[in-house]
This record gives C-alpha cells, structure tokens and sequence, in this order.
C-alpha cells in the first residue's frame, strides 16, 4: 500500500509531488530546497544557512513519516556549484552520524525557485 506523508513543519509541494511517500518500510523523500515552511520564501544568508534549513526540511519530513534523518540510506545532493561540496560535507556531518548513508552530490545548471542546494532521499524504516 501506499501512504502519501505530509508534514506542515516542512514546505508545502511547489509542483505536483508529494513531500514523502511510504511503500511498506521504505519512504521515498521528495527534493527540499531551503524554503522556510511558514513564509515559503527562502532562506536568505549563504549557502551554509540554505544547507541547515534543506536538513531542517528534511527532518520534518523524516519524523512525519515515522523515522529520523539516521534512517536515510541513499541521499541525493544538487549543487548549482560544487565549490559547495566542502560546506556540504561539513554541515552533513552535524546532521548524521556513522555508518553515514550512500549519497551522491550532483552538479545541476539550476534549480527550482533559483536556488543554489536541493536534496532528496530514500528513508527506510526498521519497522512500522
């Protein structure tokens, strides 16, 4: 079965997607750029500010769904510039701890609402 999460502590869809959905244990996560849930603009500041609140994002989505950022297994990461990729790691490693999940980090032209970080993942919950 398939169950649709939503959360109101993270940004609500900007297109037609979903924040998260659930096939058994596994919980796919929809991309979260760094909008702020209540303003729905985005976080000003540098890329370190936009990075925390992509996390932020993140999270809600995680525990909405049952589960915690620690329960991603495959983290996807865009970079409208992989100078970035540094503050990234450095930011992550607050967010995770080991064993640390697959990830890849891609370098993209752009991304929705012209921001400069987006991240999507696959969560899988050890049970529900």
């Amino acid at each position: 079965m398939r169950e649709i999460i939503a959360t109101e502590n993270a940004p609500k869809a900007i297109g037609t997607y979903s924040q998260a959905v659930r096939i058994g244990n596994t919980v796919y996560l929809s991309g979260q750029i760094a909008l702020i849930p209540e303003t729905m603009e985005l976080r000003e500041g540098d890329i370190a500010e936009r990075i925390h609140q992509v996390f932020k994002n993140l999270t809600a989505v995680c525990e909405a769904a049952g589960g915690t950022l620690q329960d991603i297994v495959k983290l996807n990461i865009f970079l409208t510039d992989m100078s970035h990729f540094a503050t990234v790691n450095e930011i992550m490693a607050q967010y995770f701890q080991q064993p640390y999940p697959a990830r890849a980090a891609v370098a993209v032209k752009q991304l929705p609402k012209d921001t400069d970080v987006e991240m999507d993942g696959v969560m899988e919950l050890s049970s529900y």
